[in-house]
């Protein structure tokens, strides 16, 4: 079992394979401390962590120093108001206007498997793979009672967090804070990484010594965002990618967050991921119950990489769901940086006759096929075919593709509204703004308000026709704006902070009914590119656009940034036409497609305008990437050198979980003039078994791959890359 209490200690203890996580009750109040997280033990007996036998005491035997009690206690979930002065976990306010809050132990329950939660994302697994403790606790003088449930997996070092508030009164009462996990823990001069970005730079690693005080990441743009990232790690100062101790979160919600580290006085740390506070305020009426996201937390004492893999068979085994789980993706070709919103059904034609013939498998249909749209100033919300551009409909264009032998796809963007759209001439009420104001455009663009099921109702029922519309098989969501001009005409006064929260649910609820209604359709979630890259859009679509930047050199950092948390096959990586669109690079067609490969493979192009020896490669990419996807959507990821640190080239590695094969990725971003070899040490190979990189004759042993290394002969020319493919033998 997974997770045991031990009465006599009063100590709750939570066990994955290599980690442990303990709980302790305390004093006759019944508060809940942290004791322990870390490297497994065996041993629970570790109630002396919690620091009461010293100095101030518990309560019961030195009430006259309770509130430095409450202000130095490691608090498993920390509660405002009544002498806990560092940040706390949840906050509330009363009709008489009173903000404070204790919680003591009730009762727990202990349940084989995993509860869905109603309504959001989170992770799953049933019994044998996962143990859940839900420790009831409750505050009598309010009538409220909050149950923090905790999942322990079997298969990876993980532990899932989330947290149900239940108004037991008669009164109404505010919630103005509910953050969905915290850990106490003594400072052990930790580094913290965030990640951090723009548009077409997202999710570039950050790493900087703890300070006294706050320090951390959020977003208050309504959903995760391009410039900050819902993940945090906290590491010893000289922990690297294969050593230390690491303890990372991530937050499985795609909207405000805040995720934050406060150290103390006492140079204690206090870390903790949720709903930004700002903006929210949920009425919980009498009997009513609130329902926040789950975060999960990985421990590592192998450094940050394990830490990495632990993410990833996390998402990939019990996140990611539907057809394409655990299936290969088809190769796409897109149009937007192809045609922009210049084609019409002969230029989209043309697009796929050429790349069905390069081997390519499916065409996608972008921006540009609805209401009058002709650039991004229109038709938003008008979901219906412009049939000037695409004479037939979409069933005629699906089938003359469909006839090539390809799949189609589409791109939407159910979220928006088009102040020039029959829409919103209709229905103006239905975006969000604030009565009075005007209201805020970007890109030309409101937001509608999918807090309103009707609104909900109308906008999936369009999406529901244009799918039955044809033999589409893939749809692209994007979402290219924040939300600002925060207000609802169908929200009462006092409901107006929930907002922000039943906008994201609203989201949630129409991918739910999509993938439902329509099993088989592949769906990719975009915002802007990387905006919302994060793993509450993982339970939706098992593969996000991880940024509208395809340069591949730019992409080198983006990606690594990503799969510090996220596996490989969730990364939306394409091929695209040189100078590059966003930068104006020109970097080697085969380099782009090494990149590419690091990620779900299509093409951002127009193939019958590329050049012809650009042309040419494609039918090798695209037996490179049947050759090579298994390995790369399942095996288990290492970073060998990190071009965002050494400026000069980069090296990843993806091993199968047999360690019979490997393959490394090589780019030379800077050529090194009178230079030798670059000595490469794989990793993750077994040291016992004999491999042979595929193309030559020599035989290493695994440990002189891993520990002498192997030398990568430097390619002639920036922006090189190479593939070393790697066989047991």
């Amino acid at each position: 079992m997974s997770v045991q209490y031990f009465e006599k200690e009063r100590v709750f203890k939570l066990d994955t394979p290599n980690s442990s996580y303990l709980i302790g009750i305390i004093d006759e109040e019944n508060f809940i401390g942290h004791i322990y997280y870390g490297k497994k033990i065996n041993s629970h007996e570790l109630t002396y962590l919690l620091r009461t036998e010293e100095p101030p005491f518990v309560p019961s035997k030195n009430n006259r120093d309770r509130l430095s009690f409450l202000d130095s206690c490691p608090m498993e979930y920390p509660t405002h108001g009544l002498g806990d002065f560092r940040e706390d976990a949840i906050s509330v306010r009363t009709v008489d206007g009173h903000t404070a809050l204790q919680l003591s132990y009730e009762k727990h329950e202990i349940c084989p498997g995993k509860q869905k939660l109603t309504g959001l994302p989170a992770t799953f697994g049933g019994e044998g793979e996962c143990t859940t403790l839900k420790l009831h606790c409750v505050d009598r003088i309010l009538n409220l009672r909050v149950i923090l449930s905790y999942t322990a997996f079997e298969d990876v070092d993980v532990i899932a967090r989330s947290v149900e508030v239940i108004n037991e009164g008669t009164k109404e009462i505010y919630l103005t804070k509910v953050m969905s996990a915290c850990l106490d823990m003594d400072n052990r001069d930790f580094d913290l990484i965030t990640l951090h970005g723009s548009w077409a730079r997202e999710r570039h690693i950050n790493r900087r010594r703890v300070a006294l005080g706050m320090q951390g990441v959020s977003s208050v743009r309504g959903e995760s965002s391009h410039q900050e990232h819902p993940f945090m790690a906290l590491l010893e100062h000289n922990a690297d990618d294969e050593h230390g101790e690491v303890y990372g979160m991530s937050f499985v919600y795609s909207g405000n967050f805040l995720a934050q580290t406060t150290l103390s006085q006492f140079d204690t740390l206090r870390a903790m991921m949720g709903i930004h506070p700002t903006d929210f305020c949920w009425k919980l009426e009498p009997q009513a119950s609130f329902q926040a996201p789950e975060a999960v937390m990985v421990y590592s004492a192998e450094g940050i990489g394990a830490m990495s893999r632990s993410f990833h068979d996390l998402f990939r085994n019990h996140l990611i769901r539907g057809e394409y789980k655990d299936k290969k993706r088809p190769i796409l070709i897109n149009n937007w940086e192809a045609t922009y919103f210049d084609f019409n059904t002969e230029k989209l034609i043309a697009i796929a006759k050429q790349a069905s013939e390069l081997g390519i498998e499916m065409l996608v249909m972008d921006d540009g096929w609805f209401g009058h749209r002709n650039d991004d100033n229109s038709s938003l919300g008008d979901w219906f075919v412009n049939e000037e551009k695409l004479p037939g409909g979409l069933k005629y264009l699906v089938d003359e593709v469909n006839r090539l032998g390809m799949k189609f796809g589409i791109w939407m963007e159910p979220e928006m509204i088009s102040p020039d759209s029959d829409l919103y001439r209709e229905h103006p009420d239905w975006a969000i703004a604030i009565p009075g104001r005007t209201a805020g455009l970007c890109r030309n663009q409101y937001v509608l308000d999918l807090s309103r099921q009707e609104i909900v109702d109308y906008v999936y029922g369009r999406i529901s026709a244009i799918l039955h519309s044809a033999n589409i098989e893939y749809v692209k969501w994007d979402m290219n704006r924040q939300l600002s001009d925060i207000g609802s005409i169908g929200l009462d006064a006092d409901r107006q902070g929930e907002l922000f929260h039943r906008y994201m649910l609203g989201v949630y609820q129409l991918q739910e009914r999509m993938i439902t209604e329509f099993p088989h359709l592949l769906l990719e979630n975009c915002s802007g590119g990387g905006a919302r890259f994060d793993a509450g859009m993982l339970y939706y679509s098992p593969q996000i656009w991880c940024s509208d930047d395809t340069d591949a050199i730019e992409r080198l950092e983006i990606q690594e940034g990503t799969a510090l948390v996220y596996p490989l096959s969730a990364m939306g990586a394409h091929v695209s036409d040189c100078p590059n669109h966003t930068v104006g690079r020109v970097t080697p067609f085969e380099t782009r497609g090494y990149v590419a490969l690091a990620g779900t493979f299509g093409y951002e192009l127009d193939v019958t305008k590329i050049p012809e020896e650009d042309r040419n490669r494609i039918p090798d990419q695209v037996k490179m990437y049947h050759a090579y996807n298994d390995l790369v959507r399942t095996g288990d990821y290492y970073r060998l050198a990190s071009y965002s640190e050494n400026h000069k080239y980069d090296c990843y590695m993806v091993v199968s979980k047999d360690k019979k094969e490997a393959l490394v990725t090589f780019i030379q971003v800077l050529m090194r003039p009178n230079y030798h070899s670059r000595r490469i040490r794989l990793k993750g190979l077994d040291p016992n078994k004999n491999y042979r990189i595929e193309g030559e004759e020599r035989v290493y042993s695994g440990e002189a791959m891993m520990y002498a290394g192997i030398q990568v002969q430097n390619p002639w020319g920036d922006y090189q890359g190479k593939l070393l493919h790697i066989v047991e033998v």
